[in-house]
């Protein structure tokens, strides 16, 4: 099984920015990948202009590409800033003003995935207050999710790279989305399985797999060391997705790795160009 028996969409924030956000999604078409994911493209403000969405999504309907993860807004990501919805302030007022225009958008592209980011524990703030609020707003973004048809995805980080966020591990993740399901009762919060930020906290990966598929709703992956594509670093990739494949996972698996030097369209060597598109 493996690689052959898999949906691989491509993350669109993490490859192929040597390009304008833009011209994206035709250039992982012309690698022959039909599904995309992307982080929250406008980090400098949650609520972009209309004209802005709807530029963004002509260009994946031109290109023939379905979005098929979105990130809520995060904060400065990539970059030293992880979330935003558990810090006191502004940054979740940007978070909540966020969640409707981020699921109206999904729901304008039939994306059926939000991702919500945690946030970095702040100095200063009773980690239980930050806790208490990020509850609140992860109810919040569960029920516009829900509105929409759409499961809320939340995940783990790694420890090394995140040092102040606070779900570092695939059981910390869990918990979250439990309490979630508990308060809003619709049970549409899920798991993102991050193979490489579990790795580089590392967490057993066939435990993890084990215990936790039945709750995962998205899966991302990249290579250890160095985050970057399969083959480039020490982890079974290949082994690992037939697990989670033999488990019961039949859902997406994002391409969330760096290219490295070369044009993003280089990197997908190992994945041959008849398995790119989703069936």
């Amino acid at each position: 099984m493996g690689y052959t028996d898999q949906r691989f969409n491509v993350n669109l924030s993490i490859l192929f920015t040597e390009l304008p956000l833009l011209e994206r999604p035709a250039a992982a078409a012309a690698a022959g990948f039909t599904a995309v994911e992307l982080w929250w493209p406008w980090i400098e403000t949650p609520t972009p202009d209309r004209r802005e969405l709807d530029a963004l999504k002509k260009a994946l309907d031109d290109a023939g590409t379905q979005l098929v993860g979105l990130n809520f807004y995060a904060g400065q990501l990539p970059g030293p800033d992880r979330g935003a919805l558990s810090v006191p302030g502004e940054e979740s007022e940007r978070f909540r003003a966020n969640i409707e225009v981020a699921a109206d958008f999904a729901a304008s592209v039939d994306c059926k995935a939000l991702n919500a980011l945690y946030g970095n524990r702040v100095d200063g703030v009773d980690p239980a207050v930050q806790d208490e609020l990020a509850l609140e707003n992860l109810v919040l973004a569960a029920r516009a999710a829900d509105r929409i048809g759409a499961i809320l995805l939340i995940e783990a980080l790694n420890k090394p790279e995140s040092p102040r966020y606070p779900l570092v591990s695939a059981p910390a993740a869990v918990a979250v989305v439990d309490k979630v399901n508990a308060a809003t009762g619709l049970g549409n919060a899920k798991f993102l399985l991050d193979l490489y930020h579990l790795s580089m906290n590392g967490e057993d990966l066939p435990e993890v797999i084990e215990n936790y598929t039945a709750k995962t709703g998205h899966v991302q992956i990249a290579d250890n060391p160095g985050r970057g594509a399969p083959g480039t670093g020490d982890l079974d990739l290949e082994g690992l997705l037939d697990r989670l494949r033999k488990a019961g996972y039949e859902g997406w698996v994002g391409l969330e790795y760096k290219a490295g030097d070369r044009p993003s369209a280089e990197s997908f060597e190992w994945l041959p160009r008849s398995q790119r598109a989703a069936n």
